[in-house]
């Protein structure tokens, strides 16, 4: 396997999700802010904030976070959040839109060798929705746990006629998660290298990178040129 992306060994209940899903999806969604990062509608509500309100979806590193009254209305979900033993940062609904697309982008510190870990878990997709992450599909299914480094160039297609909508929790590294990923069989060894990544990643990131004409891109591109040997 690799350590670009790998299902955890949690299947959570379709019918439980979709219960606590009908009690957020009539309320406030905000358009997601990285507007240049897709094309379509990609919506969000926050089940866990850093001002405690649904409605702020802003995700930002090392900051103090606080649950929703939102969250504490879903049981399921926070069910679900608890069940990870390692603090939790932003915790949203993030739903594509039929027909949208999450352009391909990277996020700056987003993978596990960074301390931190994004954990997808779908509540409504299916086949003809394409998640990819450095090149590879990852095929989620309803109710499954995935986990991805999303400091890798990814990207979503919605090509079906409903939106996508999955649970997303960030959360930081400890020695729980430590076990938990070593039972996935990530591979600690990697992260001991001089690189974060190989020269081919590399420049596979920079080509991406290079499509997204920004300072923050161009900053990245310079970070990752330096990373070369």
């Amino acid at each position: 396997m690799s350590n670009d992306f790998f299902q955890l060994p949690f299947q959570f209940d379709k019918k439980q999700l979709l219960h606590d899903l009908n009690i957020c999806v009539d309320l406030s969604w905000l358009m997601h802010f990285n507007s240049n990062d897709f094309t379509g509608e990609w919506k969000s509500i926050a089940l866990r904030s850093i001002s405690g309100e649904s409605t702020d979806i802003y995700a930002h590193p090392n900051a103090v976070y606080q649950d929703t009254a939102l969250l504490n209305q879903c049981d399921y979900f926070k069910a679900i959040v608890d069940s990870f033993e390692c603090e939790k940062e932003s915790i949203r609904l993030l739903s594509l839109a039929a027909g949208s697309c999450i352009n391909t982008h990277v996020d700056q510190e987003g993978g596990y060798a960074d301390g931190f870990h994004r954990i997808h878990v779908p509540i409504q997709t299916n086949s003809l929705v394409e998640f990819v992450v450095n090149g590879q599909n990852v095929p989620m299914k309803d109710g499954e746990c995935w986990y991805a480094d999303f400091s890798l160039p990814h990207s979503v297609t919605n090509k079906s006629n409903e939106a996508r909508i999955h649970l997303v929790i960030d959360c930081k590294r400890n020695q729980w998660s430590d076990e938990l990923f070593k039972q996935c069989g990530y591979d600690f060894t990697v992260e001991q290298a001089k690189n974060k990544y190989d020269n081919q990643t590399i420049l596979k990131i920079i080509a991406e990178l290079e499509l997204m004409e920004s300072p923050v891109t161009k900053e990245l591109i310079e970070q990752l040129k330096s990373q070369l040997n």
